[in-house]
Order: C-alpha cells, then structure tokens, then sequence
C-alpha cells in the first residue's frame, strides 16, 4: 500500500470519506477527530478535501498515536482533547466498515432509551454470527442483556457492527477501569516472571485463548496487545456492561459488511455505489452520447480519466483520476486506481489494479466471482476469505457533539441499498503499483506485487 489503508478509494473516495460525510449530518457536530498510527502528515491532504467539500464540519483533526493502544487506550490516551468543549456525547467508528452509517436514527434511539451507550446491531444469518461479536437484546427494550466475543457455538443472530454512542460520563469509567487493568496486568506479569516453572508447561493456545486459565492463575502471557496502554473497547469496557441497563443496542436494516479483503473492496464499492443511486445519482457515470464509453450499471468515472467511447464499462467499477482506457477495452466488477493504463482490447474482470499500473493490448486481468447463493445473501452479512490487502492496523473516528435537550422523531427508513444492487465476497486479481501486464497474457486470480512486469501468463499464483 502507498498511503495508509484508512484511505483507499472505495466508490470513487477514500474510506474515511464515507465516515466524516455520515458525521457531518449530525446536529450539533463540535469536532472530529482521527486517531491512528499513522503519520499526521499523510492525512494533512484528506482533511483539507472534507473540510472544502463536505458541508457541516466545524472541526477535523488527527491524533497520532505512539504506538497500536487498541479502541479503548486511544479513548483513554486523548482523554481531554474529546472532554474539550465539554460535549454531552461522542461516537466512535471503526474505520474498516462499510454501511450506511445512521447515526443521526442512533442519536434519537439513544436519548429515547436513556442509554449510557448505544451499539449499532445487524441481524445476520446464524452461521455467520459466530464470527463477529453477538449481542442478546431484550426485544422491548432493546437493552443488550447479553454479549459474546466470537462464541464457538450459536448464540444471537444480532451483531455489534463496530459504531457506538456514549455518554461522556463512559470516560471517565474507561480511565478507571484501564488503571484497575494495568495493574492488574503488571501483577500478573510480576507473578510469571517470578515463577516460571508454574505456567512453561501450559500449551500456547490455552494461554492465549482460555478464560479459565487466565482466572484461574491471575496471569495475562505475554502477547501483541500486553502493553499496559492497550485496551478493547469491547472487550475490556462494553461487554461487562451486558445485562445491567446501561448498555442498547440500534439496529440497522441497511447494509454493512467489514472490509478485511480485497474482495470486500470491491464489493463495498458496489454497496456504496447503489447507494449514491438513492441519495447523489449524478456521483454516478452514464452514457451521453457517441463520444460516451458505454456504462452498464453502476460507476464512477473521475472528470480526468480518459475513456474510449467504445470501451464498456460496468457493472461496479470505479475508475480513478488520470486513468487512460483504449479502445474496445471491457472492464466490470473492479477498481482502476490513479493513472493507470488499460491499452486496447483489454479485459478486466473481479480486480484491483494499482496505482500506475500498466495492461497491454488483448490482456485479460481476473478474479473470481462470488457463488450465487453468497450473492443473494449478501443483505444479511459478508464472508471473510482471505486477508490480503488490508493490515489489522487500528484507526478510528470520534465525533464529539452537543445536543439540545429536545429533539424530533427520527425520519423514515430508506430502501435496503443491498436488497437492490447485490453483491459478494471476491477473491480478486491484484495488481501492485506500476505493474505492467505485456500484450496478450492472461492473469487469473493471482496477487502481483508492485514493480514487477509480466511476460506470460500466470494463474492462481503469489508474484513477488
């Protein structure tokens, strides 16, 4: 990757794009906030794009951390840049989802029911639920009576879809209880130094993995999040809320999937994409005359990419800024990044194709296509395959806001984007940066790192 994931172009503008817009619509917005573990600068350019083109941002900044302090450290580390302006509420968003982001509905549902924090929910199909964090709701209330982190058996149908509101007074408990765990932790750390002999027989995965060990001794082994900073949202804070009238749960009927593959990528793009068709049509491209490529369904064309009109593209393609596309050149379900070029005749199908990459005449670039039942299911969740393009790397948005003291009904449900457009898991073609495709090869379903030119054909292949 050439720029931090948080930024990849999903439907034509980077990730975080669709964030800071759904956060832009709340009332009252005082600020948001971007925290990660990136270079400030590599987002200096991003915040200076919302802040001209999204109306309704007072304030954007980002906070960088000095190292990966998970959700709750970086709520815990800058603590008094949300506590200032003394704002009444804030959401936090993980940056590696895609939805439709209802968070002006969340606001209503939260004051309504008197919540100290409100998670957004998704209904999923059950065999899919065990692999996302499950929630137990009263069908009332909607109170979460019960949460469980990825349970090995079925427990809810409902999951936590990683948006959540909370009261300012959550803070303040946050700090509390990460001070309890980091001295808990450098006791247990204490203990096993101390008598090593009483846990070097344990197996590696009863010491990352059992509760029960880790009741049982006192011990947390060493592992990647051990630091004392670190902390879960989730874990740690929100899930031992479960069951004590604090803690709701708002549940979204729209679409939402967590982007953790290429193949969700693409897939979010065209999720996005149907979107744009409800709330912004003329986002999207459309054949308007002889001097127009042909389009097929959704896609997204930067004013300054360059098309032959008779190229086809479509459905579900995002074309970027300087791309240069020839004649007779076909190209459906993928992501063309920034001055790439496509020389005539070429085919692409199920792919992304790097920054400046280059594919030559009668080339035929492709992925593979998601089964048609995983199509059709798409509504209710999405599958994860392969983790290839995106790190497991922490970032998130806070929104600090205050609100007055009465406010309307919330409006109106609007259409299931997803139960209109489609849409699954891909296992992609990638191309790297600057990869060049020579004439007539064929490259299917094969990952190629950037730099490196192809001669002949590959297949189902790693190219470094």
């Amino acid at each position: 990757m050439d720029l931090p994931t948080p930024l990849f172009p999903i439907a034509g503008r980077p990730m975080l794009y669709h964030h800071v817009e759904a956060c832009a619509k709340v009332p009252n917005l005082q600020e948001i906030l971007l925290i990660g573990a990136y270079d400030a600068g590599l987002f200096a350019s991003f915040m200076d794009r919302v802040t001209r083109n999204i109306i309704g941002i007072p304030s954007i900044r980002y906070l960088q951390e000095r190292q990966h302090l998970g959700t709750g450290g970086g709520l815990r580390t800058f603590r008094e840049d949300i506590e200032s302006g003394g704002p009444d509420l804030f959401f936090v968003l993980h940056f590696d989802i895609c939805c439709s982001f209802p968070l002006v509905d969340m606001l209503h549902h939260h004051i309504r029911a008197q919540a100290f924090v409100t998670v957004l929910g998704k209904r999923v199909f059950p065999d899919e639920a065990k692999t996302y964090g499950c929630l137990v709701a009263d069908p009332d209330s909607s109170e979460v009576v019960h949460w469980a982190e990825k349970p090995t058996s079925f427990v809810s149908d409902l999951i936590n879809c990683g948006v959540y509101l909370l009261n300012m007074d959550m803070l303040q408990d946050i700090v509390e209880l990460g001070d309890a765990l980091a001295d808990q932790r450098q006791q247990a750390a204490l203990r096993s130094a101390t008598y090593p002999h009483l846990f070097h027989n344990i197996p590696d995965q009863l010491r990352y993995d059992d509760a029960c060990w880790h009741d049982l001794l006192g011990c947390h082994f060493q592992r990647e999040d051990d630091d004392p900073l670190y902390r879960r949202l989730e874990q740690d804070f929100l899930l031992p809320m479960a069951g004590t009238q604090t803690l709701f749960v708002f549940e979204t009927g729209d679409f939402w999937c967590q982007i953790k593959t290429p193949g969700m990528a693409v897939m979010c793009s065209e999720l996005y994409m149907q979107r744009y068709r409800y709330v912004d049509p003329t986002l999207l491209a459309s054949t308007g005359g002889k001097l127009s490529p042909r389009i097929e369904g959704n896609v997204v064309v930067h004013p300054s990419a360059s098309v032959h009109p008779t190229a086809k593209l479509g459905p579900n393609v995002c074309v970027g800024a300087g791309v240069t596309i020839g004649r007779g050149v076909r190209v459906a379900h993928s992501i063309v990044l920034a001055g790439t070029t496509i020389r005539d005749h070429a085919c692409v199908l199920f792919s992304i194709l790097g920054w400046n990459a280059m594919v030559g005449e009668w080339v035929r670039v492709e992925g593979t296509a998601a089964p048609t039942h995983t199509l059709q299911r798409q509504k209710y969740y999405t599958r994860s395959v392969m983790m290839v393009l995106f790190a497991e790397i922490w970032t998130c948005v806070w929104i600090r806001t205050t609100y007055k003291t009465t406010i309307g009904e919330p409006p109106n449900d609007k259409p299931d984007a997803a139960s209109v457009g489609g849409g699954g898991v891909r296992d992609v073609t990638i191309l790297g940066t600057a990869v060049v495709c020579m004439p007539e090869v064929i490259v299917r379903n094969c990952i190629v790192l950037p730099r490196k030119t192809l001669t002949q054909s590959c297949h189902n292949q790693v190219l470094l």
